[in-house]
């Protein structure tokens, strides 16, 4: 029965690779529907993301791109489908309302495994989408003890990524390197400026004309990961650093629906610490 796949491949630059590839869809009688492809000169990868429609089983898809590939090279075929995530959460709830809006209207493009909150502030909000909510306190406990229990928590599920929606706290690099590349943190400004906390008053501080949000990959450098998705707001000298706060909300809760619109569509490869997007 034909069915329709995302093939993702990076790997070592090499000449002929997008013949060498195409042969394969063509041997095969694939179509191809849509093609995008990059090469990083300065590190000499090689980033390819093809749509193929056709009669094919995806182990043997792989094993045959496999075969003419470089040694190193990373081939995914995926089949589209929904991705299942799992988001933790503080107090602010204008990310997470936006994605469980998102999620009830069907443009998600994921379903909601489980919200998980350090405080029960936004329990009753989640309660009304059906979606499962657990609360564990990180009071009277180190950082390690609480993140063991989130740990314990996220083991009940099957998921694909976790996003930090306004998750206010550090993860250690055990909590990092327990899910790697599957963590997703939308942070208050437009990094590398004003990493860490309460960059809003940073911001203001130092007098910047523009605010902005980024969505990035977390790795254990704090607010250093690949960076996803960005966008600016203008501001002026007439706000505040709380009037700034309100105003970057907004940017936000966009720029992280554009993030996971992106991954859960694999467009995104990691190439070190950026992003090749197609």
């Amino acid at each position: 029965m034909e069915k329709r796949a995302r093939v993702l491949i990076d790997c070592e630059d090499a000449k002929g690779l997008v013949y060498q590839i195409a042969k394969v869809f063509y041997d095969r009688g694939l179509n191809i529907d849509t093609n995008r492809e990059f090469v990083d000169k300065q590190n000499k990868r090689f980033f390819m993301r093809t749509i193929v429609t056709g009669v094919f089983t995806i182990k043997e898809l792989e094993d045959e791109l496999q075969k003419i590939s470089p040694k190193d090279a990373h081939i995914r075929v995926i089949e589209p489908r929904d991705k299942k995530i799992i988001l933790l959460v503080t107090k602010e709830s204008h990310a997470l309302g936006d994605i469980l809006i998102r999620h009830a209207d069907g443009e998600l493009g994921a379903d909601i495994e489980c919200v998980i909150a350090n405080h029960n502030t936004l329990e009753t909000l989640v309660r009304r989408f059906d979606i499962p909510f657990f609360h564990i306190s990180a009071e009277d406990m180190s950082r390690e003890a609480h993140e063991s229990k989130v740990m314990q928590c996220i083991k009940q599920f099957d998921f694909n990524y976790i996003v930090l929606a306004k998750y206010m706290r550090i993860l250690t690099p055990t909590f990092v390197k327990a899910y790697p590349q599957k963590i997703i943190n939308i942070h208050h400004s437009f990094l590398p400026a004003f990493i860490g906390a309460n960059p809003y008053k940073q911001a203001f501080d130092r007098g910047v004309k523009i605010i902005g949000a980024t969505a990035h990959y977390v790795t254990d450098d704090l607010d250093e990961g690949p960076i996803i998705s960005q966008d600016v707001i203008p501001v002026n000298h007439r706000l505040t650093w709380k009037d700034m706060q309100r105003a970057g909300r907004d940017g936000e809760k966009i720029v992280l629906s554009r993030a996971l619109s992106l991954v859960l569509n694999d467009r995104v490869f990691v190439n070190g610490n950026k992003t090749v997007i197609f």
